[in-house]
């Protein structure tokens, strides 16, 4: 009969072998039936379907020591494919040259106004700043690195015009920069990762958070739940949950393109994901309570889904952890672990990460050509990301309790733009 400690171990290593199977099955088959039932046609509409109506829209352009891309941002946001517009650019304090390249840009764009503030407050003061200054109750919000595509305002806001319910809208950002590995296993993240996630999350339920890069809400629901709080390190993870919580939908809408940059060097993407980490840890901890009522009960599905990741990111360190004891000093047979290199089950990992990759391809061909090329570079995803993903969330969750603790503000340094 096996001891307690065996059969732990053995519980262990099933669920750190099973969840991750689990999961991408689960988000292949809601990324299939959202395609199915949300996406039909080989092939990407040109324009978006007639709108009701089109009325005014803002769009707000956060800046933070951008004065290398936010020209370009700049220059793709005025030109949208909707009749009545204006874009507001919201300088929080830069060190750099971005408010120079601001106001020079004023002059080149009749549609762009410009907010100088005095001193760096955060991303979710901006945006706030942003809403208030903006004349619109429909507002798009994108980041200063990230190019809108021409249709994406028609895409996002169609949602807030026809459901009266609906706070916020999602887009589908793309990678832009893709001349490393790490840029290249990105493109594969963002499609078969962050999109087939997004699609299963909206057959079951809710949005576990809207990207931040690209996104569009209604201000009036913002108005109701508070705006973004600026304590939080990932604004767009707590405003989503609070939207939702107060009964507000979020709609996925893989139309509205971006084309955004993303870090390309270790440094950069550990401290991008360590950030994203202790983000979701924050909003799990200051509203995963409210979320168990029945009343929220939709918001049930994402809850389970991330407090089982991070569950799932403890357990893989523990087996890691006794295996280095092993090395070390003797233990039980029932605690002792061989090795943490991949056999069998690995190669099982494998055919089922490059099957959701397969899938996402199918899904995605629609909106990008030429993904198919950077199917070979989603091989290394799983031992590279995996392995930052469960780092991350196990450092993460004491920096977000003694963070929660504090409440303070949360500010914004420049990120890694990539190898442009």
């Amino acid at each position: 009969m096996p001891s307690a400690a065996g059969t732990a171990l053995w519980v262990l290593f099933n669920f750190a072998f099973f969840y991750p199977i689990v999961m991408a099955f689960f988000w292949m088959i809601g990324g299939i039936y959202y395609a199915l039932r949300r996406e039909r046609g080989a092939m990407r509409p040109e324009t978006p379907p007639p709108m009701r109506s089109t009325p005014f829209v803002s769009i707000l352009v956060p800046c933070f020591n951008e004065a290398d891309t936010v020209g370009e941002t700049i220059a793709a946001a005025t030109v949208q494919d909707y009749p009545d517009f204006e874009v507001i650019a919201i300088d929080d304090g830069s060190s750099d040259r971005t408010a120079e390249v601001l106001r020079q840009l004023t002059s080149e764009y009749p549609r762009l106004r410009v907010v100088h503030l005095d001193h760096n407050h955060g991303k979710a003061n901006a945006l706030r700043i942003g809403a208030l200054a903006a004349r619109s109750d429909y507002l798009v919000c994108v980041d200063a690195d990230a190019l809108l595509d021409p249709q994406a305002t028609r895409w996002m806001v169609g949602h807030l015009i026809d459901g009266p319910r609906v706070g916020g809208v999602t887009g589908n950002p793309r990678v832009r920069n893709r001349t490393t590995l790490m840029g290249r296993m990105q493109v594969g993240e963002f499609s078969a990762i962050v999109g087939l996630i997004k699609r299963a999350q909206r057959v079951y339920g809710r949005l576990f958070t809207v990207s931040g890069v690209i996104c569009a809400f209604r201000r009036s629901a913002l108005n109701r739940v508070g705006y973004w709080a600026d304590h939080m390190v990932t604004e767009d993870i707590d405003i989503s949950w609070r939207l939702q919580l107060d009964g507000w939908d979020i709609r996925y809408e893989p139309n509205a393109l971006c084309w955004t940059l993303m870090p390309e060097t270790l440094r950069g993407l550990w401290k991008q994901r360590l950030r994203w980490a202790r983000g979701g840890v924050e909003v799990l901890l200051a509203h995963g309570r409210s979320a168990l009522s029945w009343r929220r009960r939709r918001m049930w599905g994402v809850l389970a889904e991330y407090t089982l990741s991070l569950v799932w990111a403890h357990t893989m360190l523990a087996i890691i952890v006794l295996w280095l004891l092993g090395k070390l000093v003797p233990l039980p047979p029932a605690l002792y672990v061989d090795t943490i290199l991949p056999r069998w089950h690995g190669l099982i990992l494998a055919v089922v990460c490059l099957l959701q990759f397969a899938t996402s391809l199918v899904i995605e061909r629609r909106y990008e050509r030429g993904l198919a090329r950077q199917f070979y570079w989603v091989i290394w995803y799983p031992i590279a990301f995996w392995l930052i993903g469960m780092l991350t969330a196990v450092i993460a969750f004491p920096r977000a309790v003694l963070a929660a603790r504090r409440r303070q503000r949360a500010r914004w340094s420049s990120p890694d733009r990539g190898v442009r």
